[in-house]
């Protein structure tokens, strides 16, 4: 019998619970259940709503069942209809009456919204440490890579040289931002719901602000409607999960490409790497594509939330029950996601000679000889055009940079002296850097030492 139809003159069609139930996914959330419980009980026994012996009685029996499921020996069975139904009947049964006394100025309604925000605080603690192991990753790849010079894109066509340092430390930069997003939605996710009861509140004389403290939570939320009806902090966090996987997509994708014959900058390791069934040549990036397709199960548990909570009308309504599955299924991907990536990286080598073989006289240079102009009182702008004059000539007679000679580049400006061919390596482009936060050895070794002192 279900622990709410005692005005039903007909148990629910067995096709309908099991389409209803919800044990499946909610019983994840088992730990939390039965810690906001506990909460709420020591709450109704220092209020005196229950005496002290049956609350103990209810603690005892709730640690015991918390045991029961972790070692398996209390099954999930659909026919509870969810996990709250489980517990509490297998409470009932362990100590019976005085079990029946938990529910006492509790709804399911604030019990799941304070689940959810019990288990959202975990995860987020857990988010942030797969973030910074795959950081520190990078971290290391990129003291390893300080003197590699690469070349930056832009459009995906060569822009200016870059260390790969620096490259590297964009990554650690992003991923910062998006651990900062999640410390910063703790303060919306850490309230306390309970004692909301089901919309209106409760006429027993209850202490939320206890509850809240027990559960370490740093207040309550004031309105008990609010409290019940909303999932925005279930949003919250799926919408900087899809962030965190909209970057670990864009690593993956230039490991997918350098990994290319066409790039050949970078050799993933075989051991993340998958063959062909017909081609033997075959070497497949399938770790790093599967991270960036995985971005649609995060992306689609975002609009999955979002569209289920667009038409609510105040206050609960069973489509809430639906966000539980796209909310875990958001954190374990992007979990699963932040560990492969950082795996993925250390078990990948670059082609350092690769990269620099392909710079030297490059015309991604260019920019470098605007600025040589500019020092020498030339418009930016006019500056810009001699030298796109210079690449168009290069284009035509396919010649690099550094190949043509001085009186060629006399042509387009008096300006030009021998000083001009100085510029054209890869390096002088790099050292030549002046401003904070470029890829200069010197700024790139900044960003390092700044990283290792907050990951120590």
């Amino acid at each position: 019998m279900a622990i709410w139809n005692s005005r039903f003159k007909k148990e629910l069609d067995e096709t309908a619970l099991k389409f209803s139930s919800s044990i499946d996914i909610d019983g994840k959330l088992y730990s939390e259940d039965i810690e906001g419980s506990k909460a709420h009980v020591k709450m109704l026994m220092k209020q005196k709503i229950i005496s002290i012996s049956d609350g103990k009685a209810i603690i005892k029996a709730l640690d015991e069942i918390f045991n029961e499921i972790k070692n398996g020996k209390l099954k999930f069975d659909w026919r509870k209809e969810d996990i709250h139904s489980l517990i509490e009947e297998r409470l009932v049964e362990k100590i019976g009456e005085k079990g029946k006394r938990l529910h006492t100025a509790r709804s399911r309604n604030d019990q799941v919204a304070l689940d959810e925000r019990l288990y959202i605080r975990k995860e987020i603690i857990n988010l942030i440490k797969f973030i910074t192991n795959f950081q520190k990753t990078l971290l290391k790849k990129a003291e390893t890579n300080k003197e590699t010079i690469i070349p930056g894109y832009t459009h995906l066509q060569r822009a200016q040289p870059i260390l790969f340092a620096h490259h590297l430390l964009a990554y650690v930069s992003m991923l910062e931002r998006d651990k900062e997003r999640l410390i910063d939605s703790m303060k919306r996710v850490n309230i306390s719901p309970l004692g909301a009861a089901a919309l209106a509140g409760t006429t027993l004389n209850i202490d939320r602000n206890y509850s809240a403290k027990e559960l370490k939570m740093n207040g309550i939320l004031e309105n008990s409607l609010d409290a019940v009806s909303d999932r925005d902090v279930v949003i919250e966090v799926i919408s900087a999960c899809s962030i965190i996987m909209m970057h670990l997509s864009r690593f993956s994708e230039e490991i997918i490409l350098w990994s290319s014959q066409e790039f050949s900058f970078a050799l993933i390791d075989d051991s993340y790497s998958t063959g062909s069934s017909l081609m033997p040549q075959k070497k497949n990036p399938d770790i790093a594509e599967l991270i960036r397709g995985k971005v649609g199960r995060v992306y689609g548990a975002l609009m999955g939330v979002l569209t289920i909570m667009k038409s609510l009308p105040l206050a609960y309504n069973r489509d809430m029950q639906e966000d539980k599955f796209h909310l875990i299924e958001a954190i374990d991907t992007t979990k699963d996601c932040l560990d492969q990536s950082a795996r993925l990286l250390s078990h990948t080598k670059f082609n350092k000679e690769r990269f620099e073989n392909e710079l030297t006289g490059d015309l991604l240079l260019s920019t470098d000889i605007v600025d040589y102009l500019v020092n020498k009182n030339i418009p930016f702008r006019q500056a810009h055009h001699i030298v796109g004059a210079v690449v168009a000539y290069c284009v035509a007679k396919k010649k690099k940079l550094n190949e043509i000679k001085l009186e060629e580049y006399k042509n387009f400006s008096p300006k030009f002296d021998e000083k001009v061919f100085e510029l054209l390596t890869p390096m002088a482009s790099i050292n030549s850097k002046k401003s904070s936060g470029s890829t200069s050895p010197k700024e790139v070794e900044k960003q390092i030492l700044k990283w290792k002192t907050i990951f120590k």
